[in-house]
């Protein structure tokens, strides 16, 4: 995964961080990052990871481009509606990056679907706008062992955080119960912050730089544009991951 000279003139910003250089950059190309849902959420953790250097981002919708997604859902554009969201996501991303590899799936997310769609992936990010998809994909982490980066959003607030199988609270002993199904308020500066620290959080994962959002829940207040943290712990009897053994250092 040498990196051609095109590729360290095209990163050479991102490479100038202490404990980046070449070979972080060369871990972000030979990475592979499942993206559900290509909407509000998806939209800014895609984008960013895209033109980052990320190797190959897998993103998956089911849904089509509507005139009303228009105000938060940045990867798509007038011209685009009534196109698969997938589609329209590929061609965007394709353009910001050749260098990424995007490939997108028109599919619905479920149990039968998931293991397979996330595939030899390294790490998902949960894009989602409902729970019962976000639980879909929280059992197909902890069954691969691989990270979930969690993000939603409400209004003018949002939340965030890593899950790391076996050493941090999965997603259901965070919110063990889904909220009733609704339509909400969104404006779409909120997806844009959140979806942006997902992005951070995922390229600090895969480099393995800083200090990840584990066992932390970030909250985004952008009515007083305060954030504040919460420290979340395991449920011992958590029926999604309490088969998964605690580190001792944990």
């Amino acid at each position: 995964m040498m990196l051609s000279p095109q590729e360290r003139e095209r990163y050479d910003r991102q490479m100038m961080l202490e404990g980046f250089g070449e070979a972080g950059q060369e871990r972000l190309k030979k990475a592979k990052v499942f993206i559900a849902g290509a909407g509000g959420l998806g939209s800014p953790v895609s984008i960013y990871l895209a033109v980052a250097g990320v190797g190959q981002i897998h993103i998956v919708d089911k849904d089509v481009v509507e005139l009303s997604n228009l105000n938060r859902q940045i990867l798509h554009w007038d011209r685009d509606i009534r196109v698969e969201k997938a589609k329209s996501a590929q061609e965007k991303l394709s353009q910001l990056n050749p260098d990424t590899e995007v490939k997108s799936v028109v599919a619905n997310i479920d149990d039968d679907t998931v293991l397979d769609l996330v595939g030899d992936c390294d790490l998902i990010v949960d894009a989602m706008d409902n729970y019962p998809t976000r639980y879909v994909l929280n059992r197909a982490a902890l069954a691969k062992g691989i990270p979930l980066c969690h993000g939603s959003i409400y209004g003018l607030e949002g939340m965030t955080t890593t899950i790391i199988p076996g050493q941090t609270p999965c997603l259901r002993c965070i919110f063990p119960q889904a909220p009733p199904p609704t339509k909400f308020p969104v404006v779409g500066v909120t997806p844009a912050v959140i979806g942006c620290i997902q992005a951070t959080e995922v390229i600090k994962y895969l480099v393995g730089l800083g200090e990840l959002l584990a066992n932390r829940l970030l909250i985004y207040d952008g009515w007083s544009l305060k954030f504040r943290e919460v420290n979340i712990k395991r449920d011992p009897r958590c029926p999604d991951c309490s088969h998964l053994a605690t580190p001792p250092s944990a």
